[in-house]
This record gives C-alpha cells, structure tokens and sequence, in this order.
C-alpha cells in the first residue's frame, strides 16, 4: 500500500511540483493550502508523513505543526522555511517538528529526507530494552517511554536519541555522530537540531532538565547517557 504524504504550501506551483515529484516515486498525496485545510486534511486521512510550509494562511505551520503534536508524536514532520528564517526553523523544532528543508529546495534533497523520515517509521522487529535507570524504562513493544511510571509522551525522534544513547551508557557522541546514527543523515545538516531535541527530551525525562541525571553533556564534545550505577 502506497504510503500517503500531505504536502502543505499556499503557493500552488509549489504544491503541484511537490505532489508531482512525490507520485512518481509512488507516493500517494493529499494536499491544503491553508493551515486549517491542513488539519482537516490531516484528521480525515491520517497521513504517514506531513510537508508543511511554516508560512500559511489560517492557521501558519507553526500553530498546525503544534497542534498535532498535542495528540500525535509518531507521524514525521518535515518545515518547509524561506531561507534566512533561522527562528522558524528554530521554532518548528521545539514545537515537535523532526525536520526542515530549505526552498527552494532540490528534488533529490526533497526526496531524501521524505524517504529517511519514513524509514523510521516502517515496523521493526521488536527489541528486547531492558529498564534504563531508576525510575526510567524504554518499552520499545509500546514505543513508549515511564518515568516513575507515567508516560513521557516523547516524540519518535525523541524516543530514537534516547534508545540510542542509552543502548551505550556512557560513551560520548559528537552531534555529528547522533545527526548520521539517529536522524541517518549522510550530511550534517543543521547541528542546532540536535540540540533542540536534547533539550525537549530532558524536559521530558528529567526532573530537573537544568540538572540532568540521564543526559548529560561533554562540552566542546557532545552528549552521553549516565548509567543508573555511574550517579
């Protein structure tokens, strides 16, 4: 079954090369163009992935892009924002946003990154996790994450940088290293990405997230996860 995309933009030239592009490769599209369409659209059919452009009547990017959020972590979200707009690209991050690209932007660019976001969320073959520190367990069965047993609601891209941190207690990785492990990414891309999603998954897990007892940072260096028996 083809897996289905909702392209969001305003501007309909950029829509139609957009959904295009996509159902060659096989994609399945639905399209708005305005940010309440985009919910509509989004309720309606559940898509498997969103493009969503941050600038939009209605309701802009931004405001959609929290929305969902509000009741769904699991479908990937890439931005699509002017280039220069550093705090969009900064905002669509911290309100739950997994990627952004640059328009304009090339078809191969597009491509890649819709079909690395997807990778991620094709079913795997279960693991077995055990709990991860006191009061912290990764069910990788219900894709979920308990902190003292209540749920941390984490987003995918969340729920990967801690499984993957944590599968390693200890050893440091660079932001380079998490941006090719956990976003698999061949290209660095924007390295501030890595560090909004840090800091949105210790507000989550943490009960202090300025004084972090799983994530902790090595400066000049990276990010590593502290074993229960290292505090």
């Amino acid at each position: 079954m083809a897996r289905v995309i909702l392209v969001v933009d305003d501007e309909q030239n950029i829509v139609f090369g957009v959904t295009y592009l996509l159902q060659k490769e096989g994609y399945e599209t639905i399209e708005a163009y305005d940010g309440i369409a985009a919910l509509e659209q989004y309720n309606a059919r559940k898509p498997d992935l969103i493009l969503l452009d941050v600038m939009l009547p209605g309701y802009d990017g931004l405001e959609v892009c929290r929305r969902i959020r509000e009741t769904d972590n699991f479908t990937p979200i890439i931005m699509l924002t002017a280039r220069g707009d550093e705090a969009d690209k900064l905002f669509g991050l911290e309100n739950g946003a997994d990627d952004y690209i640059i328009k304009p932007f090339a078809n191969g660019d597009l491509l890649a990154r819709v079909k690395t976001n997807l990778r991620r969320t094709s079913p795997a073959p279960s693991e077995s996790v055990p709990p991860v520190g006191e009061g912290l367990v990764i069910d990788t069965e219900r894709f979920d994450v308990y902190v003292n047993g209540v749920s941390a609601e984490l987003t995918q891209r969340e729920f990967e940088l801690l499984k993957f941190l944590a599968s390693q207690p200890g050893k440091v990785f660079s932001r380079e290293e998490l941006m090719r492990e956990v976003w698999q990414y061949d290209y660095f891309g924007d390295l501030r990405a890595v560090d909004v999603a840090v800091r949105r998954l210790r507000e989550k897990i943490e009960e202090d997230s300025g004084s972090p007892k799983y994530i902790m940072t090595k400066r000049g260096v990276g990010y590593y996860y502290q074993a229960a028996d290292n505090k």
